[in-house]
């Protein structure tokens, strides 16, 4: 009979590394575990086949023996409480293939906020007070779900664990799963005499207001966690976490690109020819003047670096954009029509005379 190759039942290379060979166990393993497969023996032979694979692959002893042709003895794998047992732990961990999920602590729920800041608060930074309702420990038990001088006790059946191990026979041996325990429903403890106040949940609804700082830099959208300011786990539970959207408001003077603040602004037609000294708001609160040269044409872009908006995690500072628009009057006295219409002459412009002058 030719020796089995192991390395084509799992579908990996002779290189693989022991990760890879992990992977692919836990993937062929899941797909033909006889709970998966019931009543298919030609599953349940893969199933065997692989856990033979992976016993000698996940061993470098045995598999330079298995590179080198030696016939490996896999002792009781598929017999007693140990064997193939502690093999599929020691893959997918006490939970088992298709186990309960290992215990863990009860924790409260997440809560989300929404609030309001300036662009000035965005670009700088600031404290906000943010109020809202959630379960908070009880004061009376501390959380713990006991009326006052009582103690949860431990639950006998998992020995506070929260989980127990049930074995099952199958061809293959006897094969351990984890529950959550029926007793004390996943706690680890028992409650003989509730406290009154909370009716043994450990917790109670209440107001709370916390501040919130919040970071230069921040835009739409923009969450910050506050670990441990959520809703409360009940008795000896975690309590979740805090969640602060941030929602930063329109700002008439700027729009926002980036970390860079784009402002528009207009000259009339002689200061744009002529050239001037142009004061813009800034974010900072203060002015900036800007030297507007003869000759400005519409829509020039003049760059203040380092007067944009904070770069969120970083140093430094956008620019800010300032747009000039160059506004043509729609209405002319009959002295400014007369002063441009003579400009026009000396520049030889292509301008039609009005009907009353033909």
């Amino acid at each position: 009979m030719p020796r089995t190759d192991y390395y084509k039942v799992l579908g990996v290379e002779r290189t693989a590394t022991q990760e890879e060979i992990k992977k692919a166990f836990r993937k062929v393993a899941r797909e033909t575990h006889p709970d998966a497969n019931p009543g298919n023996p030609e599953a349940e032979s893969q199933f065997k086949l692989a856990a033979e694979a992976y016993e000698v692959l996940s061993d470098p002893e045995k598999r330079r023996r298995h590179d080198r042709g030696d016939t490996i003895d896999l002792g009781d794998l598929f017999g007693g409480v140990g064997g193939l047992d502690d093999l599929i732990r020691s893959v997918f961990g006490d939970s088992g293939l298709f186990g309960g999920r290992p215990y863990r602590q009860p924790r409260g729920s997440d809560i989300l906020v929404r609030t309001d800041i300036s662009l000035e608060e965005a670009a700088f930074g600031s404290e906000t007070e943010i109020s809202y309702s959630t379960l908070l420990d009880c004061t009376v038990c501390m959380g713990t779900g006991s009326a006052p001088g009582t103690q949860p006790t431990t639950c006998p059946d998992c020995g506070g664990a929260g989980q127990v191990r049930m074995a099952q026979r199958s061809m293959f041996g006897t094969v351990m799963s984890v529950t959550t325990c029926p007793t004390c429903q996943g706690e680890g403890v028992l409650i003989a005499d509730p406290c009154q106040i909370c009716s043994g949940s450990g917790a109670t609804a209440d107001d709370v207001a916390v501040t919130v700082e919040i970071p230069a830099g921040v835009s739409s959208g923009t969450r910050l966690r506050l670990s441990g300011r959520g809703e409360s786990g009940g008795r000896a539970g975690h309590p979740g976490d805090l969640f602060v959207e941030v929602n930063v408001l329109p700002d008439q003077r700027f729009e926002r690109r980036d970390t860079d603040l784009v402002h528009r602004t207009s000259v009339d037609v002689v200061e744009a020819s002529l050239g001037m000294q142009l004061g813009v708001p800034t974010i900072d609160g203060e002015q900036e003047l800007i030297d507007v040269p003869p000759g400005t044409q519409p829509g020039t872009v003049f760059e203040l670096p380092g007067k944009g908006m904070t770069s969120l995690g970083r140093q430094g500072r956008g620019r800010m954009l300032v747009i000039v628009d160059v506004l043509i009057p729609e209405e002319l006295s009959a002295e400014e029509e007369g002063l441009i219409r003579r400009l026009g002459d000396i520049r030889q412009s292509r301008v039609d005379r009005p009907a009353s002058a033909s």
